[in-house]
């Protein structure tokens, strides 16, 4: 849904929001989490889907005056300048986007009494870590994306707003987007052999089951309720990836072997693990990424599935 269409529609909303519906509003509306987290919404929520050109999050003027006519009880920031190593050569651009529209984002929340979700990512952490990376470990980027990811990160918690949940994931793929799954999809079609990075270890998320962790943590209890002895506000940051670990050449290895279990043809028969020196980017990427879930997992008592069974549920949703 437009922001026009959410206009021409808000007496309508209005309407639903008495019958118990609460105002969602997605940032971002068509990227790939942003797709999933609209597919996946409960029907307690009436979605309203807020993109580019109809809605600027940069402009702090136009998105606050475009949140206050539609008055959201929650939103949902999956908007972000994602192109890693372009990022090295456009850093004011990235904190432009990753930065100054979490800060507009955050600002309208709080004057809106409303919750917003950010989704951040491994980048903020340098990967010089040899066990999960949790919450309160300190942010250290390597890379410009990585910055900009961070300063959008203290832009919220800076802003004065309490309601706040940061997620933060890794290798994200799904539907209706740019990821490493549909590339090697793509490659796996084309050529016998593939040369894949080995010595980056991290965690793929897949975006239904990050929308899902979402939705989980919206849901916890952000009030005291009548009659509780002890309550602890659940806002702040977390992690969510799926569960494991895995190198970018696992990753690969396990989507063309279940590739291979589709009726899509295979031609790739060799795999080879090389070394990130043997495949240099712009930007510096991390080297251990993995990310406790503990702390998400005790606020929510979730079950996060494997990455290989995700990804399973990906590639036959697709189907090959």
């Amino acid at each position: 849904m437009t922001l026009t269409n959410v206009q021409k529609d808000f007496e309508n909303n209005d309407k639903r929001v008495a019958e118990g519906k609460r105002r969602l509003a997605v940032v971002g509306a068509s990227g790939m989490l942003a797709t999933m987290v609209q597919r996946l919404a409960p029907d307690k929520y009436e979605v309203i889907s807020l993109g580019r050109p109809g809605f600027d999050l940069t402009n702090a003027t136009t998105s606050l005056a475009s949140l206050r006519e539609i008055r959201p009880h929650v939103i949902i920031n999956c908007a972000a300048y994602t192109d890693v190593d372009d990022a090295e050569s456009n850093e004011p651009l990235a904190n432009l986007v990753n930065q100054e529209g979490p800060r507009n984002l955050a600002t309208a929340a709080k004057d809106l009494d409303a919750t917003l979700v950010h989704v951040s990512t491994d980048y903020v952490f340098d990967g010089e870590k040899a066990t999960p990376y949790v919450e309160s470990d300190p942010p250290n980027p390597r890379s410009a994306y990585g910055r900009s990811k961070l300063l959008g990160e203290e832009a919220v918690k800076s802003s004065g707003l309490e309601r706040y949940f940061i997620v933060r994931t890794s290798w994200l793929y799904g539907a209706g987007g740019k990821n490493f799954v549909e590339t090697i999809i793509r490659l796996a079609q084309e050529r016998e052999e593939l040369r894949i990075v080995a010595d980056q270890v991290g965690t793929p998320t897949y975006s239904f089951d990050l929308a899902q962790a979402i939705f989980n943590l919206i849901d916890l209890p952000q009030e005291p309720g009548e009659g509780a002895q002890t309550f602890d506000r659940p806002f702040g940051i977390y992690h969510f990836a799926n569960e494991g670990v895995c190198s970018w050449h696992d990753f690969a290895c396990e989507i063309v072997a279940q590739l291979k279990k589709t009726t899509t043809p295979v031609k790739t028969e060799h795999i080879l693990p090389i070394g990130t020196a043997d495949y240099p980017l712009p930007a510096p990427r991390p080297a251990y990424s993995v990310m406790s879930k503990d702390k998400y997992q005790k606020a929510t008592g979730a079950i996060i599935p494997p990455w290989q069974k995700s990804l399973e549920h990906y590639i036959a949703s697709r189907g090959l």
